[in-house]
Order: C-alpha cells, then structure tokens, then sequence
C-alpha cells in the first residue's frame, strides 16, 4: 500500500484527491495531509479520509509519497525536506522558481531578472540533486502532459517518426484562483510562470518525446525571447469588474518564443485577460501532421441555460463567468485535462519502478526556459540562451 501525504488544502489539493480516488492496477490511498490552517487542514481530512498533521515533519513517518500541493515559495523547502526523509515527492506547477526578497522590499517586476535567473536554476538543481542522490521517484505534476489530447499526440509521433517543425499553444483565463498570485514572492512571477507553464511543458515534453523515438536522446530548449505586460495596470485600463486586476508586481500577459537545439520552434502565450472560462489549446505543425489539442474548453456537449438560477450547484466549467445562456459544461474536466492520467503515472513509478513521463528534466527544462524568458522580457525581447543541465544530472 502506498500511503501518499498531501501538503496544502487548497485548489490543487482537491483536484488530486479526485484523481487518486480514481487510480487503479496498484494499492494507493490518501492517507495524510498538511497545512498551516487548521481549519482548511482538518475540512480536508474529513473529506478525504486522511488523518490531519499539524506540519510536515509530523506528517513524513506515516507516509511514502509527498505530493506538494502548497503555494509556489514553499515547494523546495518541502521537496528537500520530504527527499531526506527517503519519500518520494510530486510537486505541483510551477516547481520552483526565484521569489526575491521574503518582504517584498524590492518589487518581483523590478528585480535584477538575471539574479533571478540564477536563483531559479539553483533551486531546480537542489531538488533535482537531490531526489537523484537519494533515489526517490520526483514527479513534476504538469497536467498538460497526460492530457489525452497530447498524449494522443504523443503517440503519433512515435508511430510515424515525425518532425515537430512549430508549435503554438496557450494557456488563458480571468485570473487564478490562488490568494497569493499577483505577490511574486509567493508565486514567482505571473502569467508567464503560472500559466505559461503549462503550454511551455507540453512542448518541452513532445520535442522530447521526438527525440528519444528518433535517437534515444530528448530534443531540449536552446534560447528564448520573450516579452511580458502588466495590462490591467495602464494607466487607460477601464475596469468593468470582470476581470480579476489585484496584483502586486507581476505581468498579466506573457509571449515566449523558443528554439529548441535541432533549430525547430514553439511559441506561447498566457494571459489574465481572457473572459468566458479556461482557454487551453495547443497546435502542432509537424513535417507529416497537424494536430489541435483542445484541452479547455471541449465542446462534448452544448447546454443552454435560460435562468443562471436554476445551475447554481451544477458545476459548468472552470473560470466561466456565467451558467447563464448556451455553455459546453465539462463532462470530466479533470480527466480531458490530464489530472488523473498524472496521478496514475506517479503511482505506478512509486509502486513499481521507472521514470515518470513528467519528471526531472521536463521539470528542470521548464524552469530555467521561464526565467530565461523574463530576462529575455527585461531586455526587451532580446534572445537569452536556456542554460539546461547536463542530461546525466537530471537521470
């Protein structure tokens, strides 16, 4: 039985309690979970079944796998620390990052980006080091990943030995449901790094995909450019209210172009500026396909609503504004947005061996490619080389 510890009671907390309820072919339970408030800490308990621990260290004899499902600032000291105690450990997005200074003395969006660059690798070195000294299992829960829109993707390029010539993709919405985003000492930055993420490491991981069904050897980021905006801040915004606008000191709007190192391309997008719920797509333009993967929304079925009255307990879709008129309700959102597909990986890499399909390097990758890109930004969009590990250091 593996017993898996989560830390956090939060949004992304809930929505792997459903994907481990949903695994299967292996023993795997919630057992335990962790977080600061007591109260969010013990509703969690009751809803999951675990037992409430009042902090990590409290929580680590009773489990085997730690899933980090706490804020952004939080997931080195926690990986670190659930790493030397032998467990192995999945982090939430983004897996770590630069956060400045603790107080905010200095604004996110007006520190020295190369300092944060820096900072950024160094920390994804320290978890990625570590887990590989310790031999434990590290899963980057990028859900984007085990979608089965790119997994089937996925497969395609293995079966026809394709050549990803350019991807395009995006992730947009009215803003995260997160109380810290918007701070980039607790969030590490803003559109770029908690959304664009996502996009970023599905195009990491199928370039990789390629390369290792081609030679055996992934196909890694090479340089960046990037620019980044704080829209909502202009000083001609009009605020209608429907858009969420109370951030700190990071961007609402990211456009991050990479070149991987066989010269091919991707470019993504994501934005806080996007109303009518998630908006998830990626495209891939290959020497023998084209494919579209829509993540969010999926038109599985249309729904029309006169009275918004009448859906208030009916869950329509992540982020919409309105239950009222015609909508595509998710049949199984977190299914088509591959939650349970990465929860199972990780499970049976515990159980029973091997190399998570979000691992080390994609983790590592994504990383430094996002930093590269805010010094790039800093620079006015100028190209930044990524300054990837060594592949024998990440596996």
């Amino acid at each position: 039985m593996l017993r898996i510890g989560v830390v956090g009671s939060r949004f992304a907390a809930h929505l792997h309690l459903l994907a481990y309820r949903r695994v299967y072919g292996g023993e795997a339970r919630l057992a335990a979970v962790t977080s600061p408030t007591a109260e969010r800490r013990d509703a969690f308990a009751r809803e999951s079944g675990a037992t409430a621990y009042p902090s990590l260290g409290a929580m680590l004899p009773h489990v085997d796998l730690v899933d980090v499902c706490s804020p952004p600032a939080t997931h080195e000291p926690v990986a670190l620390e659930a790493i030397d105690a032998g467990k192995h450990v999945v982090i939430e997005k983004p897996f770590t990052g630069a956060f400045g200074s603790p107080d905010g003395a200095v604004p996110g969006n007006r520190a020295s980006k190369e300092t944060l660059l820096k900072e950024a690798v160094a920390s994804a070195d320290r978890i990625t080091r570590a887990a590989r000294r310790r031999g434990v299992i590290l899963g980057y829960a990028e859900n984007w990943i085990y979608a089965p829109a790119v997994q089937k993707e996925r497969e395609i390029l293995e079966k026809t030995d394709a050549q990803i010539l350019w991807m395009l993709g995006g992730e947009s919405h009215s803003g995260s449901h997160s109380p810290v985003y918007g701070i980039w000492r607790h969030a590490g930055g803003g559109s770029l790094v908690g959304k664009g993420c996502h996009p970023l490491s599905a195009c990491l991981y199928l370039k990789q995909v390629e390369g290792r069904a081609r030679s055996g050897r992934p196909i890694r980021p090479r340089t960046v450019s990037c620019r980044v905006h704080e829209i909502t801040r202009l000083p001609g915004f009009r605020d209608r209210g429907f858009l969420r606008t109370d951030y700190d000191d990071v961007e609402d709007f990211s456009q991050l172009h990479v070149t991987f190192d066989d010269g091919t391309v991707a470019d993504v997008f994501a934005t806080e500026l996007v109303l009518g719920g998630v908006h998830n797509w990626l495209e891939v333009f290959a020497n023998n396909h084209r494919t579209t993967c829509r993540l969010n929304p999926v038109n599985l079925l249309d729904t029309y609503n006169p009275e918004a009255a009448q859906f208030r307990d009916i869950y329509v879709v992540e982020k919409t504004g309105t239950k009222e008129g015609w909508s595509h309700p998710a049949a199984d959102e977190e299914w088509q947005q591959g939650f349970y597909g990465e929860v199972q990986d990780f499970v049976e890499c515990c159980v029973r061996g091997g190399r998570p399909q979000a691992g080390a390097v994609i983790a590592h990758d994504t990383v430094t490619t996002l930093y590269a890109g805010y010094l790039s930004a800093e620079r006015n969009g100028a190209e930044v080389p990524v300054p990837v590990a060594a592949l024998d250091e990440l596996e």
